[in-house]
């Protein structure tokens, strides 16, 4: 199905302001070069890509890599609730640790994070985590040969455009981070559990081994027999 075409700058919620990005450009890329020159926190950069919503925000962290960290689960419960409000109510949005996001059971779309500085206990300027979520396939290949993978309109979700979403992301997300601000990582930790693939089970991916669930910084624990072993989320930061 081809999406219509959406014309317009989004409205975002105070305290965010928005830099569009030319379609052929990457906004995680964008976000990063900005950040590094010094722009302003609450900055969100998105594309006019208008078959994918791709889009990054620019955090400045009072605290350390690691404990900052945790507003990447921040990101990721605005968008579980950003589509909960615009799409049919029987499609689920999960993740599976560190970046994958499915719908209705299929893969769509990814999380991406980068920062500063690598170094967990540093303390970094800047903290830069993007999303990017398929509207339409861009596939020349039948979808039915790819049951794993999947786009926003070909899950029913066809009354929502890009930047429908991605005002409905900010402003979830904002709530989101107030409260994480106020009330620490524990609500967080709680609202993303239930949407987490894979807890208590044996998974492949990012590493084999049973899956315990995530610490108070947001790394997961990964049991092998005995052993519990701690894979930080700063392992998967992006740099330029």
């Amino acid at each position: 199905m081809q999406p219509p075409v959406v014309e317009g700058h989004p409205v975002f919620p105070p305290l965010l302001k928005g830099e569009r990005v030319p379609v052929h450009g990457d906004p995680f890329v964008k976000a990063m070069t900005q950040a590094i020159a010094g722009i302003d926190s609450g900055t969100i950069y998105w594309s006019e890509d208008i078959e994918t919503l791709k889009a990054a925000i620019v955090l400045a962290p009072e605290t350390s890599l690691e404990e900052a960290l945790q507003a990447y689960y921040v990101v990721q419960i605005g968008i579980a609730e950003a589509l909960g409000a615009l799409a049919p109510p029987e499609v689920p949005v999960q993740f599976v640790w560190p970046d994958r996001i499915k719908v209705n059971g299929a893969f769509c779309g990814r999380l991406r994070i980068a920062a500063e500085t690598t170094a967990p206990d540093s303390h970094p300027n800047w903290l830069i985590i993007g999303f990017e979520i398929p509207f339409a396939s861009t596939s020349t290949v039948d979808p039915g040969e790819h049951p794993n993978e999947t786009a926003l309109y070909e899950e029913g979700c066809v009354e929502i455009s890009p930047t429908g979403l991605l005002e409905s992301w900010s402003r979830h997300t904002l709530v989101w981070l107030n409260r994480y601000l106020a009330d620490g990582f524990t609500p967080v930790h709680e609202a993303w559990r239930g949407r987490c693939i894979g807890l208590g089970e044996q998974i492949t991916y990012p590493r084999e081994g049973l899956f315990t669930g995530v610490d108070d910084r947001g790394n997961m624990l990964l049991r092998d027999g005995a052993i519990t072993t701690i894979i930080p989320l700063s392992d998967y930061l992006e740099s330029l």
